[in-house]
């Protein structure tokens, strides 16, 4: 599968969102990285990941799935890792199964300074229409609701 986006432009079509940890890049990388992190924050609060598939290495892939308070399961989502580079980032295509043409590159960017740790969340998705749609079922309020989980993650890793 790949992102095959349209000739849009792409600061129409991307949605980014930044967040600063107390902690170390590494600390940060395992929580994005580790099947057994991933399940304690992706996504938003009360839909759990109860589905974790996760073959971290360029070329491998993941596959996801949430399931709401109510029991009721989600649609599966998955991708392939394009990029990994330890501790800096990450690049992964995402989309929901049956796999479409609508897919989503994601960027996950680890800046350390000082001890502290900013993450640059990017989502480039395929189209204009395509980010609407997203937008405008909240995924931006879902991304930072996973993002308030992670914090908690990567505070208790950082203490060790």
């Amino acid at each position: 599968m790949n992102f095959q986006p349209t000739d849009e432009p792409a600061e129409r079509r991307t949605l980014v969102i930044t967040r600063t940890f107390d902690a170390a890049a590494s600390v940060l990388f395992q929580a994005l990285s580790r099947p057994e992190h991933l399940k304690r924050w992706f996504g938003p609060v009360g839909y759990p990941l109860t589905l974790c598939e996760v073959d971290f290495r360029v070329g491998g892939r993941f596959r996801f799935q949430m399931t709401g308070p109510d029991g009721v399961k989600g649609t599966p989502f998955g991708g392939e890792y394009w990029e990994i580079v330890p501790d800096r980032r990450i690049v992964y295509d995402n989309g929901f199964e049956p796999p479409g043409p609508w897919r989503m590159l994601v960027t996950l960017s680890l800046a350390e300074r000082d001890g502290r740790t900013t993450l640059t969340h990017r989502t480039e998705f395929a189209s204009v229409a395509m980010f609407e749609d997203h937008t405008g079922v909240g995924i931006e309020a879902g991304i930072n609701s996973g993002l308030d989980q992670l914090e908690d993650v990567v505070a208790e890793l950082a203490k060790g």
